[in-house]
């Protein structure tokens, strides 16, 4: 298989693995381990030549001489997961040179995986814009941005979760500036751009992955007419902050 279908089907098997422990047990420390131990072992035997980043394993620093890095995030949601709810997802995503060429997210409580290779069309968007922010901790900035554009804030859990409901159509614009990691968002960046929205930093310039570091500061994916504008707001609040 190709890689966006490898993506897919290793998103779509620890999905379902993840499912299983959540019924029996609702314990997010099991779900981190035994998912990312069924994901590193599946992409040993397909693409053993192939780097990993995964949130649950030691980082090794041979992966930045490689072109083709897979980043992983085995539970993305991991508070979400324990409580039961919904807004978890499971992330699988391949860098080339840097760039999110290939992902796929998994939204095992909803049943469905949207992936880079067969993004959904995306709706017609609404107004007011609705935004999406963390349901526990928004920031002061996806605040002040949200009063300059009128937009209405949905507050949701995993970075997947808040990245897909814009490319299903749910919402119009996810604003992040409180710290993720490469694993946080190469996955949803990677089929948000194949979906046709904008995915960049907060200034604007492209993500960049498989950096030393694994910090990614902040993040907007969005429709591309919602972009200039939020940008400019971001600019504006800055200002203020």
């Amino acid at each position: 298989m190709n890689d966006a279908e490898l993506a897919r089907e290793v998103a779509e098997e620890a999905g379902a693995l993840l499912l299983r422990i959540q019924n029996e047990c609702a314990g997010g420390d099991r779900g981190d381990r035994e998912a990312n131990a069924m994901i590193l072992a599946a992409l040993a035997l397909a693409r053993p030549d192939d780097a990993v980043l995964s949130e649950e394993s030691a980082d090794d620093p041979a992966r930045l001489s490689a072109s083709r890095v897979w980043i992983v995030d085995p539970l993305d949601g991991t508070r979400e997961f324990a409580e039961r709810r919904g807004d978890w997802a499971v992330h699988i995503a391949l860098a080339i040179d840097g760039v999110p060429a290939v992902g796929a997210v998994a939204l095992p409580r909803l049943g469905c995986t949207l992936s880079s290779d067969c993004p959904p069309a995306l709706p017609e968007g609404e107004l007011p814009p609705r935004m999406l922010v963390s349901r526990t901790r928004p920031s002061q900035l996806c605040a002040g941005v949200g009063e300059r554009i009128g937009a209405v804030h949905i507050g949701m859990g995993s970075a997947g979760a808040k990245a897909m409901a814009v490319v299903r159509g749910e919402a119009e614009i996810y604003l992040h500036s409180g710290g993720q990691h490469q694993w946080d968002n190469c996955a949803p960046v990677a089929v948000a751009l194949a979906a046709g929205l904008h995915a960049s930093r907060i200034d604007g310039s492209p993500i960049v992955y498989n950096q030393a570091s694994t910090s990614i500061p902040d993040l907007l994916i969005c429709r591309k007419e919602w972009a200039p504008i939020v940008l400019e707001a971001v600019k504006d609040c800055g200002a203020d902050l």
